[in-house]
């Protein structure tokens, strides 16, 4: 029982430990993943640094899967970023090797796994417990993470200390010499686990026993370094076929890496013999062979990267996507585990809805211009992404949630939960403006001259609403958000004097009845399309201000702002309609 509770609190630490690290870097890691694989060596280091700090090698080479499916990087960049997670999985191993340290000095003894996991919890606890803001909380389960692997490890070396003197457990450790067996069991370990640096610190805790020879760790290790491609393997089951090369990637460096090692180092054994061969081992010794392997696969590997990417693309075959296809790519289930990303990843989707959305409403506007069947069918294209992106990101968003996310990355699903739904919307009135200029076309039905000159106005002042909408969502500006509000008040003020207008020729007969019809919905319809703009807009700048409009007198206040004011006098000037009057008489 104090085995399986050590093993729970070595494991149960780690993930906590990776979890909080995680998100303090948020999706900062994202941008760096994207900036730093520019060359192999960067790749390396950068997965390397990724998976040190994470204290997952699985978590990086998913992340980097799940931009390779998106297209923001390439598999010749993925490749040095696997390799350099298999290195930072080392990380780990190296730090409990400090249950080796020697002396009797209080600072070494602080230092030991014993005295260490315990100041750790204890201090992670005090953090935890009697701080509000949520990064010193992070702070607190890194060192409670960190604590509860020394704690477990230290828990895990007094149970198996008996095992030194059990006869049963010395003539095991004479069979696992043998290196077939040794390495499937190391693969075992790893697949039950989850965790190459968990199984690494299992051994590393045996290792305290003093039976461990180099010879029966050795296998162990180099099947650790294998079985840790399992976790992978199993997340990109039903993937797209980009993450299944980049697996099979994964799973060719470790296999050649260990074929490689077992190779040499069973060739020369067999020869001469290492002098070190049948010496204990330590929680050091074991660390530094588990290093060594990784740093030297990678380093003889790197040079092959293209010949393996060509295997892998040859093994594993694709079909070309379209760039509608590719957007939804982003959506990666093996990224929602990493909710800092997978929130960035369903934003991009978004980002390509808003600008479906723009192209939706000008082939609409020029439709009603001059009606093609051609233009008809551009539009039904960019209303059916809009349609099942709006689907796929709402299940996408609904899986991220429920993984303890952050403050922030809870008002980003909130926020684009809306905006989605928003751009979507507006694909919807840019089909309804689309039916009203096919029914025109089919019923020859004409708008007077006067009609169709405050139609232009109100198209343009639509038109850039939409368009500061998606600039400003693409690149979060809130600027340029704060002009989407004042524009959106003019289009009603347009909207509404239009309908007036309408109504005073219906009544002198300058239109007839069939056109008047036309004529209102495409008001009703243009004037919603910048109320979703007004929507977007609204949310985002809640969001990175973090100041929520509850009230109507907080929206009232805003329109009283000098900023406000000014821009509705701009847009006011710039849209005003023809002289009514002076239309009539002429």
């Amino acid at each position: 029982m104090p085995l399986l509770a050590g093993v729970g609190l070595f494991l149960y630490g780690m993930s906590m430990l990776g979890g909080a690290l995680e998100k303090l870097a948020g999706a900062g890691l994202e941008k760096i993943l994207q900036k730093l694989t520019s060359n192999r060596i960067k790749g390396v280091l950068l997965g390397t640094g990724v998976t040190g700090v994470i204290q997952s090698s699985s978590a990086t080479i998913v992340m980097a899967i799940g931009l390779l499916n998106a297209g923001i990087i390439q598999l010749a960049q993925a490749l040095p970023v696997i390799m350099g997670a298999n290195i930072g999985s080392t990380v780990t191993a190296q730090i409990l090797r400090l249950g080796d340290l020697g002396g009797a000095g209080v600072f070494i003894k602080l230092l030991k796994p014993s005295a260490f996991g315990a100041i750790l919890i204890a201090l992670g606890a005090c953090l935890y417990m009697f701080t509000k803001k949520n990064s010193t909380k992070n702070w607190g389960n890194i060192s409670m993470g960190l604590g509860m692997i020394f704690f477990g490890m230290n828990t895990m070396e007094k149970t198996l200390l008996p095992l030194s003197e059990a006869e049963w457990f010395s003539s095991m450790l004479t069979v696992l010499q043998n290196p077939f067996l040794g390495i499937l069991v190391g693969v075992a370990m790893t697949a039950v686990l989850q965790s190459s640096s968990a199984s690494v610190g299992i051994l590393q805790a045996l290792s305290s026993t003093g039976a461990i020879t180099f010879s029966s760790a050795m296998p162990i290790i180099l099947g650790q370094n294998l079985g840790k491609c399992v976790t992978v393997v199993l997340a990109s089951i039903g993937s797209k076929k980009s993450a299944k090369r980049a697996v099979l990637l994964d799973v060719l460096v470790n296999f050649s890496g260990l074929v490689v090692f077992a190779a040499v180092f069973y060739t020369i054994q067999g020869i001469w013999g290492f002098p070190f061969w049948d010496n204990v081992v330590n929680r050091g010794n074991i660390a530094d062979f588990h290093t060594l392997f990784n740093v030297a696969t990678t380093v003889i590997l790197l040079p092959f990267c293209n010949q393996l990417i060509r295997l892998a693309t040859k093994l594993v075959k694709d079909k070309a996507l379209s760039s509608k296809e590719q957007e939804m790519a982003r959506l990666d289930d093996l990224l929602i585990k990493t909710p800092s990303i997978a929130l960035q990843q369903a934003r991009g989707v978004i980002v390509s809805m808003g600008e479906s959305a723009l192209e939706a409403y000008r082939l609409a506007r020029e439709l009603n211009r001059k009606y093609t069947a051609e233009g008809m069918a551009k539009l039904n294209e960019a209303e059916e992404f809009l349609d099942r992106s709006e689907f796929a990101l709402n299940n996408y968003i609904l899986k991220i949630t429920p993984n303890n996310l952050s403050g922030a990355e809870n008002r980003m699903a909130t926020e684009l939960l809306h905006s989605l739904g928003d751009f979507e919307r507006i694909g919807d009135h840019a089909v309804n403006i689309s039916e009203v200029a096919q029914y025109n076309h089919e019923n020859n039905v004409k708008f007077s001259p006067q009609g169709l000159a405050e139609l232009e106005i109100i198209f343009n002042a639509v038109e850039e609403v939409l368009e500061n909408t998606v600039s400003m969502y693409r690149l979060e500006n809130l600027q340029e958000a704060a002009t989407v509000e004042p524009l959106e008040q003019v289009v009603d003020n347009l909207e509404q004097e239009m309908r007036d207008r309408h109504i005073r020729r219906l009544q002198t007969g300058q239109c007839n009845v069939e056109s008047g019809i036309s004529f209102v919905e495409l008001l009703t319809d243009l004037e919603r399309i910048s109320d979703h703009c007004s929507n977007i807009a609204s949310n985002v700048i809640q969001r990175k201000s973090g100041h929520y409009l509850e009230t109507p007198e907080e929206e009232e206040h805003i329109e009283q702002t000098y900023a406000y004011q000014q821009g509705f006098e701009m847009y006011s000037q710039k849209y005003q309609l023809p002289d009514a009057g002076a239309a009539e008489k002429k």
